[in-house]
């Protein structure tokens, strides 16, 4: 989109204005810039993208762009890094080895990562870091931990083709919305009673999406949501899980299931088809896809003490958590690359 393609070229420009190197990976979007010389070589790594919300506050930094907004912080996480790399640049003699940072595209569609990795941007790199902003944490509050920190994070699509019918006979159709309905609700089951309460699993039905007119049974509805676990166990057991419960509400219903694995396709005829896309997530989502590839590395949460919530349109990130999160990554890069050179 031209707007992303703006902010990468923005990026860049600010970049080569402060005599920081950008290096030629041909990406469409992101952008990838490197300090220092020598061997050890680590990686910080901000998001750049947006989401498709109309922005609700009032400030004067608010999206200039209907219907596209900064809902997740990752403008906030752009100019953190921004910070780092002319503090850096500054100190640039001083430095240990190379600090790449990478400006990451499409980390809410989950493939930004992966265009990272195939242009070659982690190439060498012995190290990782990543940052996330937390509106539950308060300002100036860092927190991080070893292991696992946030969710793996799935993709799954519904969809349930039944018959339509005018909705004052709804005898003579197959009422496609009754059955999308019930899946809905049986979803729920996973996390509360398939799976032991002290694992972690989330299942979020974000959209369901039927019918054009109010006097018509509609022929097809289709529901998608996520899935959040930590247990990779648990985690390679959904899609088998959810395309069991959706057979079985079909066969219930006296309808003819046609199921998919991940990248599967509606079958023809009438019935319900399931696809449950995977996708390597993260600590913080996509974060992992990078760190996954051998680089060890470290996510850190820093408190930005919203009203509201990640993903809500009226989200609103504290700046000052842009002063303390800039010196502690500034501070961060030369110890690892001490530490990593030192190996």
């Amino acid at each position: 989109m031209v707007w992303v393609a703006l902010a990468s070229s923005r990026i860049s420009r600010w970049l080569a204005q402060a005599g920081i190197r950008l290096l030629p990976l041909g990406l469409k979007t992101g952008v990838v810039a490197e300090i220092g010389d020598g061997p050890a070589l680590i990686a910080l790594r901000a998001d750049i993208d947006a989401l498709p919300i109309d922005e609700a506050t009032d400030r004067p930094w608010r999206s200039q762009q209907p219907g596209i907004m900064h809902a997740c912080g990752h403008d906030v996480h752009t100019t953190v890094m921004l910070g780092v790399a002319l503090q850096l640049k500054q100190r640039e003699a001083t430095l240990p080895g190379q600090v790449r940072i990478l400006f990451q595209p499409a980390e809410e569609t989950f493939n930004g990562a992966r265009q990272l990795i195939d242009a070659g941007a982690l190439e060498g790199v012995q190290a990782i870091f990543g940052l996330h902003n937390a509106p539950d944490l308060p300002l100036g509050t860092l927190r991080t931990r070893p292991g696992a920190f946030y969710a793996n994070v799935d993709r799954f699509v519904i969809r349930v083709k039944g018959k339509g019918a005018h909705a004052a006979r709804p005898q003579e159709g197959i009422d496609s919305i009754m059955i999308a309905s019930h899946i809905v609700t049986a979803l729920q089951t996973l996390p509360s009673r398939v799976f032991s309460s002290l694992e972690t699993v989330v299942l979020s039905v974000t959209r369901f999406t039927a019918g054009n007119t109010w006097n018509v049974l509609p022929e097809t509805v289709e529901l998608e949501g996520t899935v959040r676990t930590h247990n990779s166990e648990i985690r390679a057991q959904i899609p088998q899980r959810i395309s069991a419960l959706i057979e079985g509400i079909a066969a219930g219903t006296d309808q003819h299931p046609r199921l998919g694995g991940c990248g599967a396709g509606t079958g023809a005829g009438n019935g319900v088809s399931g696809r449950a896309c995977s996708h390597t997530a993260d600590g913080r989502r996509r974060f992992r896809f990078l760190s996954a590839t051998g680089t060890c590395g470290a996510f850190v949460s820093i408190g930005s003490a919203s009203k509201y919530g990640l993903h809500h349109a009226g989200f609103d990130p504290d700046e000052a958590l842009i002063e303390p999160a800039v010196n502690y990554f500034t501070r961060l890069a030369p110890r690892a690359l001490q530490i990593v050179a030192a190996q």
